[in-house]
């Protein structure tokens, strides 16, 4: 007789000839996987209300690896007392000559087959026989276990078995089937989409369809995500816009030197300016456009001093102010927007921010690139003093969620008082500089046009290294560059600033 091969028209057969069965059993007198008979049973509950499905949960004993070969080949325990001869052994020799000696030596022992004898003179312990012989009833225990899963081997030494991984407790699960409400031994799967050769030939109109699923999600669309920086700068362009900042412009990579250097009082001799700290551009070189009415108070002042400052006293040259450069810091982005305001009518105090690159030729190590990110705040307003920096510095970072600030005096070209910012680094386990402050000095304000009595405070900080110590990474490298790990990119937090 051919066997018979399940389907959808087999189950139903079956079914309407026998009764609610369960799948397990059908599968088994098939000789057929379980796991297929579940699917054709699935397909069958998905046509509505043809058959009754409803899972059932059996637990059974089963033998493992290893209790397999205590079954076939005997328990650790008789291995361990067969190899003890009726004269004795020296204890290092049993254990050496018997696999999982260790385990069957002290089971062994604890049933009463064996006794370790220690010569009164001193040597080796020697193990003796206790008995003559003995049951491995562990053996008959698995064998029968491993015959019948039901065979009659109590709870308690089950446990124990199990304990000695020897046994292991399998869950698994079958669906009893019973007849629906629409049973039927004829079924048609339900069309799941409309095509033009059903329309042209009318065949539609005989078809049943697959109801749509309007509540289903559909296919996630694919997407980017936004790298930890961009997370933090959001973070803080929101805190800046909170304090009632506003952004400044910073579309400029490329700058001057006198914007970037002369107009920040920075003299044309300081080490800065060289090129193993500064990347010079080769085309176009030099720029024309700088303002005329500026420039000779920015000369004098450098030159000969003027406003209070006897300046630098060297020969300013022109042409070194010309020079195209990638703009060092975003304070020459401050300089253009301080000489801005110091051209209208009549000043009004203004609290201005900014957040982009800025290019440094630095040695990269684990806290340094060659690009990066600066985050510069600055506040203009008449009676500013070094107590109202510290105290909007703090805060600032208060918001960001770092308490731990310290401050160092410092020097600045175009800052006086000036001072680095300090945050503990957990990561690293030290303090990490993130930042410079201080008071824009009058040799820096005075020349654009600014009234004397007006103060410009501001700070800048790098955005790379908050984002090191809130996503706690020791490697600025691992943050920016090829050894990022995009998982990371794709599953970390929105920010881990703890305010």
């Amino acid at each position: 007789m051919p066997k018979e091969i399940a389907s959808s028209e087999s189950v139903l057969h079956h079914l309407d000839q026998h009764g609610t069965f369960n799948t397990q059993d059908y599968a088994n007198n098939l000789g057929e996987d379980h796991q297929k008979i579940v699917g054709i049973v699935k397909s069958l509950e998905g046509l509505g209300q043809v058959v009754q499905v409803e899972q059932v949960t059996h637990k059974h004993w089963e033998l493992t690896d290893e209790g397999r070969e205590v079954a076939r080949a005997g328990s650790h325990e008789a291995k361990v007392f067969d190899a003890v001869p009726p004269e004795g052994i020296v204890q290092a020799e049993l254990m050496a000559a018997v696999p999982n000696a260790k385990i069957g030596f002290s089971k062994a022992v604890s049933c009463g087959w064996l006794r370790v004898e220690k010569p009164a003179g001193g040597g080796a312990a020697r193990v003796c026989r206790r008995v003559q012989s003995v049951t491995d009833v562990v053996r008959l225990h698995l064998a029968a276990l491993c015959d019948s899963p039901t065979a009659d081997v109590s709870d308690k030494l089950k446990l124990e078995y199990r304990k000695r991984k020897l046994l292991q407790e399998v869950t698994s699960k079958s669906y009893t089937v019973s007849k629906g409400a629409e049973f039927t031994l004829s079924v048609e799967k339900p069309e799941a989409d409309l095509t033009p050769e059903m329309i042209a030939s009318g065949a539609w109109r005989t078809k049943t369809f697959k109801p749509y699923n309007f509540a289903a999600l559909g296919v996630p669309p694919a997407r980017g995500h936004l790298h930890p920086l961009l997370k933090v700068r959001a973070e803080f362009r929101q805190i800046f816009l909170e304090m009632g900042f506003s952004e400044m412009p910073t579309n400029r990579y490329v700058e001057s030197s006198f914007w970037n250097f002369d107009a920040l009082f920075q003299p044309q001799q300081h080490p800065a300016r060289d090129a193993h700290d500064t990347f010079f551009v080769s085309d176009p070189a030099t720029s024309l456009r700088l303002p005329a009415e500026y420039l000779p108070r920015v000369q004098q002042v450098h030159s000969v001093g003027g406003f209070g400052s006897q300046g630098y006293g060297y020969d300013w040259k022109l042409e070194e102010a010309q020079k195209n450069l990638l703009r060092t810091h975003t304070t020459a982005v401050s300089a253009r927007m301080l000489h801005r305001l110091a051209q209208e009518k009549e000043f009004r105090p203004v609290k201005y921010f900014s957040i982009d690159r800025v290019f440094r030729n630095e040695t990269l190590d684990a806290t340094h690139l060659a690009e990066f990110h600066q985050v510069e705040g600055l506040v203009a307003d008449r009676g500013l003093t070094l107590g109202h920096l510290m105290g909007i510095i703090n805060e600032f970072f208060k918001k960001l969620g770092i308490e731990q600030v310290r401050f160092k005096p410092a020097y600045n070209p175009y800052t006086e008082p000036s001072m680095e910012i300090f945050s503990w680094h957990a990561g690293l386990g030290r303090w990490v500089e993130i930042g410079n402050s201080g008071v824009f000095r009058p040799e820096m304000l005075l020349p654009m046009g600014l009234p004397e009595d007006v103060n410009v405070i501001a700070w800048g900080l790098s955005l790379e290294r908050p984002t090191m110590i809130k996503y706690k990474l020791d490697n600025i490298r691992d943050l920016c560059g090829h050894r990022v790990n995009l998982q990371m990119v794709a599953s970390n937090p929105i920010c881990r600033l703890d305010k």
